[in-house]
């Protein structure tokens, strides 16, 4: 069995070349034409996934062979591109840059998984006939990519794609797709934070942006052209779909969902409620008690950016230290692991949370931990079983105060930051 869905990856030459707004561009102008989409964000990124699945309208799915196999990426990408007229798949940081000097774990390593055309974004800034040679250089580094056509962004006018264009489509022998203008520092569609985007929970212009993006894509891309593209793909093998029926609901588990606490992987969720468990949101500021619940599960965000209505509710803080007290079943990772901390520090300003770790953390100024990371658990807790080996991913501003004692926590880190003296995952 095969499937032959049509796909793209739209990639860059680094983090912050354009991709994201190409991307989203191209989604909502596709989505005016009446096409089914499914989208894709390639490694670990929540913020960028996020912003796919509020242009597509459906949930968007990160693919990364770090983290999980090929053979199940390739197979849960199949499975949620089925049913879709077209796929697409925004590459992160540079189209070859993956986890060492051989490219292991790239954008250009999945597009070939996936046997996916690739549309190259380049930023032209204060550039003009170079780009055909970094855009030739790109064809000739790995040969076996599909490297389909090109995305110019920051174009500053008319002579300016000109000339870049008829660089590369005599040089390369590949189309130029579409460009991107230049635009103000003051014209800036979405802003950013952390080395990333703000998550669309956060913005307030929804309806106006997306208009503008969608004007952008049916403007400035070609895209009867992209669509030829993606459909002159090879046939990918069929997904197996023979997995266990969902149990039926059983328990109640709450998580918390709000403006903040967004930073959620759809297949996790989806296995919760898959094994038999009813999902209850919670609100970080805006509840004042937890539900009737059996278990929790406080996932990532920004907590520093509401730090102030979170420490204020302090009836819910109450309600979760006393629940943790009394046995309630918590999992909890990035903000989550924040909330459940004695203090928050951010700038002068210290904000009570839960206090369900004797830990204060301070918000730095750069990342603290930034990377892939792998650990062993090497002592007893709730969840894992001792020796089981955990590949994830981290990226924090947030570090104790000061260093935690040797042994804390039940994993030791083999690669990553974690708390600090090569360990993580703190139990209570």
């Amino acid at each position: 069995m095969t499937l032959s869905c049509p796909r793209l990856v739209i990639a860059g030459l680094s983090g912050d070349s354009g991709k994201t707004i190409a991307s989203l561009s191209l989604v909502l102008a596709l989505r005016q034409r009446g096409l089914r989409l499914s989208v894709f964000k390639k490694g670990p990124d929540y913020i960028d996934a996020a912003w796919l699945a509020w242009a597509a309208g459906s949930v968007c799915r990160n693919l990364d062979t770090y983290m999980v196999a090929a053979e199940r990426v390739s197979a849960s990408f199949a499975a949620a591109a089925g049913n879709s007229d077209l796929a697409i798949i925004e590459g992160n940081r540079g189209l070859f840059d993956g986890k060492d000097n051989e490219g292991t774990h790239s954008t250009a390593n999945l597009a070939k998984l996936l046997r996916a055309p690739v549309v190259l974004v380049v930023n032209c800034t204060k550039t003009t006939r170079t780009v055909a040679a970094i855009v030739k250089g790109c064809q000739v580094f790995d040969a076996d990519l599909r490297l389909a056509g090109i995305i110019l962004n920051q174009v500053a006018g008319k002579r300016h794609r000109q000339v870049i264009t008829d660089a590369i489509e005599q040089t390369c022998r590949i189309p130029v797709l579409g460009e991107i203008p230049r635009l103000s520092a003051s014209d800036t569609l979405i802003p950013g934070r952390h080395l990333g985007l703000v998550t669309p929970a956060e913005f307030g212009e929804s309806d106006s942006l997306a208009g503008q993006l969608r004007t952008l894509g049916e403007r400035h891309l070609d895209l009867d052209r992209l669509l030829q593209i993606a459909r002159n793909v090879e046939p990918l093998p069929a997904p197996d779909v023979s997995e266990t029926a969902p149990s039926p609901s059983r328990v109640r588990i709450g998580y918390f969902r709000d403006p903040v606490y967004t930073f959620y992987y759809p297949e996790n969720l989806e296995a919760i409620e898959h094994a038999g468990a009813e999902l209850v949101t919670i609100s970080s500021f805006a509840d004042t008690h937890l539900p009737d619940i059996a278990g929790l599960y406080i996932g990532g965000g920004f907590p520093e950016t509401q730090a102030d209505k979170i420490s204020k509710n302090q009836t819910l803080l109450r309600a979760v230290r006393s629940a943790i007290n009394n046995g309630l079943p918590v999992y909890a990772e990035c903000g989550g692991l924040i909330y459940l901390c004695r203090t928050l520090r951010s700038g002068c300003v210290i904000y009570p949370m839960a206090d369900v770790f004797p830990v204060d953390l301070v918000m730095a100024g750069s990342p603290v931990g930034h990377g892939y990371t792998e650990s062993t658990v090497d002592r007893p807790n709730p969840f894992f079983e001792i020796g089981a080996v955990l590949r994830g991913h981290e990226f924090h501003y947030s570090g104790p105060d000061r260093p935690l004692p040797e042994k804390v926590g039940c994993l030791v880190m083999q690669t990553g930051t974690g708390l600090g003296n090569g360990r993580d995952g703190l139990v209570y």
